[in-house]
């Protein structure tokens, strides 16, 4: 028998966030027209240097003033550009800024194809990113990775649900689905699906691996997919923004470890580790997290322990 397992759609209304971004300041930027609740920069202000993470900070990065994060801004509501396609917004914006608040360093975001930011990560050409990255074994071996909050994976369909698509059942199986290269969609979940599927002798799901959310949203729109399976946070606010296009299916799938962890990745054994956790940690514990994840409507991620480094 098919084992389907599921959570619930407890607060994915939550992440349904409207409209386009504008330019000016990240802070600006969100606040303006991102579709973001609150004012960042009444947020931001009051965080401050932490000495214990300053402390642990490498003498070389504390003498430069700057760390570097490596995300690609296609990924609203979490990393995207504002409309004058220079400006940097989302919550993991947000959240390195307050890091760098948090070091006393200024953090330079860099707009960095998926496929490259590992590499880029690994090569030392960036200090660490911020990307709604799950934690693997293939990702560790090359990584050190600090735990901050948590995601979850969610379909995407046309509206009205013609198909009666669902995530609970083999209703998926066999269907044209849409995945982004590198994901934890693409590598993990949607094998562990269609080996479900073949137990219960339907076809396995035919995986379409696309470069990022909007290209696979377009193929979508074009009827030449059935679905989209990606992070719900991004498929939410492509929901809100297009509903006479996109409907999001619930509920959300849970993998099969039973979390949905997301994390910072750095270079093995980065000098900067020890005081990006102890920076991250800092954060967590006061209100400046909760309320940066709950101004882009992703306050039920919040982390629910602490924040660990993982090798």
């Amino acid at each position: 028998m098919s084992k389907w397992k599921v959570l619930t759609a407890a607060g994915i209304g939550s992440l349904l966030l409207a409209t386009s971004a504008c330019g000016g300041t990240s802070s600006e930027a969100s606040d303006e027209a991102s579709g973001a609740r609150g004012d960042f920069a009444d947020i931001a202000a009051d965080v401050k240097p932490d000495p214990a993470a300053v402390d642990l900070l490498p003498a070389d990065i504390k003498k430069a003033g700057v760390i570097t994060m490596a995300a690609d801004l296609h990924v609203p509501p979490t990393s995207f550009l504002a409309e004058d396609n220079k400006t940097p917004i989302g919550y993991n914006v947000d959240i390195a800024t307050l890091l760098g608040k948090k070091l006393g360093l200024d953090v330079e975001v860099k707009n960095v194809p998926w496929d490259n930011v590992i590499p880029g990560i690994a090569s030392g050409r960036y200090d660490f990113t911020a990307t709604n990255m799950t934690p693997t074994q293939e990702r560790l071996k090359v990584l050190d990775m600090i735990t901050y909050w948590e995601a979850g994976s969610s379909l995407i369909v046309e509206t009205g649900n013609p198909l009666e698509l669902s995530l609970a059942d083999e209703s998926i199986c066999g269907k044209k689905i849409a995945v982004i290269t590198g994901s934890s969609q693409q590598q993990d979940y949607l094998p562990l699906i269609s080996e479900d599927c073949e137990a219960a002798g339907q076809e396995p799901v035919e995986g379409v691996v696309l470069g990022n959310v909007q290209a696979a949203l377009t193929q979508l729109a074009a009827k030449r997919l059935d679905g989209v399976f990606s992070d719900t946070s991004q498929l939410a606010w492509a929901a809100k923004q297009q509903p006479q296009s996109f409907e999001l299916v619930s509920p959300q799938y849970q993998k099969e470890e039973g979390d949905d962890i997301v994390a910072l990745g750095l270079e093995k054994d980065s000098p900067l580790t020890p005081a990006l956790h102890a920076a991250m940690q800092s954060l967590i514990d006061g209100p400046a997290y909760q309320a940066t994840l709950d101004r882009w409507g992703l306050g039920a991620g919040a982390l629910s322990t602490d924040s660990k480094i993982l090798r």
